[in-house]
């Protein structure tokens, strides 16, 4: 059942999003993400032209199981027809509740073909793209933007002005612009401005790490919603911990090394149910396996293993053997390590 997500923008709770993010929000871990708290999820973004070309790759980037709704596709282009007839196939194929427009990719590959945030250099272009996806489908249009292309052309609230004016029905900011990638903060008082600027529903995005910065970007900027990215990989339970400090409740550790395990497992199993074929599943999955075991005691050494495993088997095995060893306290530095595993499962 689709669900009306301008709604829950401006509903008296904040809705958390996961972002849209090539080769990591896929289906699976927006399942996962959605089973930990995350209200609404975003599908990886997809390619305008690739739609259109009938690209099946492409088109398996655009499938969602019923139960990660409410679910957006995110579209990107530079040709406002293309993305336009793109946005009707997606919604009369797919019906997913709302389409979003990527208008903050900072990608080269992305950015050279004028996509991403390179319309953010021309916004007479998003304007016109903005437009021609609102009139081509009924569901809600929201955009993703950047601050700007450059510290010259830096200027939310403008830009902002000129999505809301074309019809879009909630925006997100992530604030740097593209020439700053990912580096440096994220300047959230810009958030804050857009906010005061626009009548439509702003989203927040940008250095949310733990469930203490979730709750102060909605302090600070008032946003009405707030978008995890990076923060999210390997470390889904961060909604869960950022929906406990929105409501003011007692924050949930992160889990344990055995119940991390379990998880990343849940994740993988599931991956390779979904990519049908289970070794490229696998392959693909590595880069999971390097989040899911960041921090932890010879955590180099296990990711040396983990990034050669090719079935479910062998990653099964690797990391049942670093818990064994975990457990044990034979890695090096494990004696407190061990010591405050087992203090917190005596509490």
């Amino acid at each position: 059942m689709s669900t009306n997500v301008i709604d829950l923008l401006t509903g008296p709770r904040t809705p958390l999003y996961l972002a849209p993010q090539a080769g990591v929000s896929e289906s699976p871990f927006r399942r996962l993400c959605r089973r930990f708290g995350a209200d609404v999820v975003v599908s990886e973004f997809v390619s305008a032209a690739g739609i259109l070309h009938g690209n099946e790759r492409t088109l398996e980037y655009l499938r969602f199981d019923e139960e990660e709704r409410p679910i957006g596709v995110q579209i990107f282009g530079a040709d406002p027809g293309q993305m336009g007839e793109a946005a009707a196939f997606v919604h009369e194929t797919f019906g997913p509740d709302f389409i979003d427009i990527n208008f903050g990719c900072p990608v080269k590959k992305v950015v050279k073909r004028n996509g991403g945030s390179g319309c953010l250099r021309d916004l007479e272009l998003v304007d016109r793209i903005i437009r021609a996806v609102a009139a081509a489908t009924p569901l809600p249009t929201t955009v993703k933007i950047r601050s700007g292309f450059d510290q010259k052309t830096r200027d939310p609230v403008a830009i902002g002005r000129v999505c809301q004016e074309a019809g879009a029905r909630a925006i997100c900011l992530h604030p740097r612009t593209r020439t700053d990638m990912y580096s440096g903060e994220a300047r959230w008082e810009e958030i804050r401005a857009l906010k005061d600027a626009l009548v439509i529903p702003v989203i927040g995005n940008g250095d949310i790490r733990s469930g203490q910065d979730a709750r102060r970007m909605r302090d600070e900027t008032g946003c009405d919603g707030i978008m995890i990215a990076r923060g999210s990989h390997g470390d889904p339970w961060l909604f869960s911990q950022a929906r406990a400090a929105l409501d003011g409740d007692p924050i949930p550790p992160d889990p344990d090394v055995e119940e991390r395990f379990r998880i990343c497992l849940e994740h993988a199993r599931n991956a390779i149910a979904f990519e049908r074929n289970a070794q490229r599943a696998v392959i693909e999955f590595r880069k999971h396996l390097g989040w899911y075991t960041k921090g932890l005691p010879s955590g180099r050494e296990l990711r040396q293993e983990l990034f050669q495993v090719e079935t479910m088997e062998e990653m099964e095995d690797r990391l049942q053997s670093y818990l064994d060893r975990y457990l044990a306290g034979e890695l090096a530095g494990m004696d407190s390590a061990r010591a405050e595993h087992v203090a917190g499962a005596a509490v």
